[in-house]
């Protein structure tokens, strides 16, 4: 009986442990997460440089300059920084004024679809049309209705990044499991209160993979209307295309890498909070 009773008690001991001790791991980042992505960008960066210089002729290397090239003309030329920097800086405020819009509608249209069935029947098809359309076709109709200027380019991000926030939402606020509708239903909540604090809360991890689709969409969705709107403040969109023109392909290729640094730190940012609100709802679910 000793034997048992000790053995039962030595397999409670390492089921308690088991899960602290998976959760450290994953708090902790495994090396090859970190080492990988490094490997795989010297790997990319010398390739590059091969291509530049062995690869291509040198009266043709204007067309993909070394990355020694790139960051000596674009990002050390102090002038060439400022502009790229400015030009940028007014792309992120859009595209930044544009997520959050379309985040909070995005969530208003998925709390509305989740509550009622025939809410979802008839706005769902719309968002789903919303994001077929060709954004390179529309925009020209916002400049002529709205004008080309800070506000138009709002609207082209709010469109090109609402639906993500709208499906992941919807299905995060539908995948609540049964059995904790029961609870709530058996406890005699109100629709309210099931929806503040069951499935709201138990969505929030879906809905932030919509933000983090979504924000990388608002970048090249302001990107987009740089292009066409080029009244106002220029944007990094309106600088590339002056770029292309002039041929210059060191601040060309400084430009398009500095946008696409904008949008992993927004993929960065959202990630960083799927991770806290993973672990606060795993917190919670073992209390």
């Amino acid at each position: 009986m000793t034997t048992v009773a000790a053995d039962t008690a030595a397999q409670t001991v390492t089921a308690e442990s088991r899960p602290k001790s998976s959760a450290a791991r994953r708090a902790r980042p495994a090396p090859v997460r970190v080492i990988a992505p490094v490997v795989v960008f010297v790997l990319a960066i010398g390739a590059w440089y091969f291509a530049s210089h062995y690869l291509i002729a040198a009266e043709s290397r204007f067309l993909l300059p070394g990355p020694d090239e790139v960051i000596t003309e674009g990002l050390l030329d102090a002038a060439v920084r400022a502009e790229i920097l400015s030009a940028l800086g007014s792309t992120v405020l859009v595209a930044l004024s544009g997520l959050v819009i379309a985040m909070a509608l995005g969530v208003g249209f998925a709390v509305v679809m989740s509550q009622a069935r025939w809410a979802e029947y008839s706005l769902y098809p719309y968002a789903v049309i919303l994001q077929t359309i060709p954004i390179l076709a529309v925009v020209p109709l916002f400049g002529f209705w709205f004008g080309y200027e800070f506000g138009s380019r709002v609207i082209v991000c709010v469109m090109v990044s609402l639906f993500p926030v709208v499906t992941n939402t919807l299905f995060g606020l539908k995948a609540v499991a049964p059995a904790e509708h029961d609870l709530f239903t058996l406890h005699g909540a109100t629709r309210w209160q099931r929806l503040l604090k069951l499935q709201l809360p138990a969505a929030l991890p879906a809905m932030i993979s919509g933000f983090k689709i979504s924000g990388g969409m608002a970048i090249i969705g302001s990107i987009v209307a740089d292009f066409f709107f080029r009244q106002g403040e220029p944007g990094i969109g309106r600088m590339i295309d002056v770029y292309r023109q002039r041929l210059a392909t060191e601040e060309l290729l400084t430009a398009l890498l500095l946008s696409s640094l904008a949008g992993l730190i927004l993929f960065w940012f959202f990630d960083f909070l799927a991770v806290r609100v993973e672990r606060a709802h795993g917190r919670r679910r073992g209390q």
